[in-house]
């Protein structure tokens, strides 16, 4: 929604030629070998939305689709605060895109830059698994390369084992580097100090088809505790934690060295354009994507 943006963010130009953060997530993922792209979004600024993102864009590149995430979008049976405006979250977003999901996929914040890695990542385990797999992945990135400049943030910090499977994924907030170290708090309110190293999820995930059904079942529980909730939000890394602790699932945490960076605040803006000339520059992304 962009409210702490000032406005909708994932259409913001960036670019040399006035490119958006999802431009270069959609054309890194088409470089990785992924054929589909399905944009998540809400009904009020379907218009202006198809307006930039459709198959033209593209140059017939990729298959293009919309799925569409409203409040009343939630099974039958519950019933939701008259007061509630905030959207359920990134984990009921990807619900209204079930119907349309018939092969293993990635799942992506349309206001990250993620880099070219990251979606090579996930399209090489996706291409090893099956339709009805539980082995699900996710690219980390070290912390020290997903700070901003502009304030703390907050991350999912994941522990891995030997096998680099993840084991463990939660919230931290508030983080930021104080001279040598890289500080916040956690869901307890908890001072937590972090290595530079830490792996943590941007939330780029690939998943099987049959990680919906999970996601469903987790959601219907979410809501008997969280329907008449004016802010509870459903995430994609709680219904991940959930798998890893009933052993539904195996999820495996490959680490990336892209340098993740993205826009939260108005501010963020000048250093994201100032990132994606840099890489232009180093001749990692054309000045236009989409020239033919």
């Amino acid at each position: 929604m962009g409210s702490r943006y000032g406005g909708l963010k994932q259409m913001d130009g960036m670019g040399p030629s006035g490119e958006t953060l999802m431009d270069y997530s959609v054309y890194d993922a088409i470089r990785a070998g992924f054929g589909k792209v399905i944009f998540i979004i809400r009904h009020d600024f379907e218009k202006e939305f198809k307006a930039i993102f459709n198959t033209n864009r593209f140059g017939g590149r990729i298959e293009v689709d919309y799925a569409f995430q409203s409040i009343e979008k939630i099974p039958a049976g519950f019933n939701i605060h008259p007061d509630r405006t905030k959207p359920w979250g990134a984990g009921h977003a990807l619900l209204m895109g079930a119907d349309m999901i018939h092969e293993p996929f990635a799942v992506i914040n349309s206001d990250d830059f993620y880099g070219a890695e990251s979606f090579q990542i996930i399209a090489d385990h996706l291409q090893q698994v099956s339709l009805d797999s539980a082995s699900f992945c996710m690219a980390g990135f070290r912390l020290c390369n997903t700070l901003s400049v502009t304030g703390g943030v907050s991350r999912a910090v994941c522990g891995i084992n030997e096998k680099h499977e993840l084991t463990s994924i939660f919230e931290c907030h508030q983080l930021k580097r104080n001279n040598t170290e890289i500080s916040g708090v956690d869901e307890s309110g908890n001072t937590v100090t972090l290595p530079d190293h830490t792996l943590v999820s941007m939330n780029i995930w690939g998943f099987s088809p049959a990680f919906m059904q999970h996601s469903a079942d987790l959601f219907n529980t979410f809501l008997q505790q969280n329907s008449m909730d004016l802010k509870a939000e459903f995430h994609i890394p709680f219904v991940v934690g959930k798998l890893i602790e009933s052993g539904k699932a195996t999820v495996y945490a490959y680490e990336t060295t892209e340098r993740w960076f993205g826009v939260t605040w108005p501010q963020d803006r000048d250093a994201v354009v100032e990132s994606i000339k840099l890489k232009v520059y180093k001749g990692e992304y054309p000045e236009n994507l989409w020239a033919i």
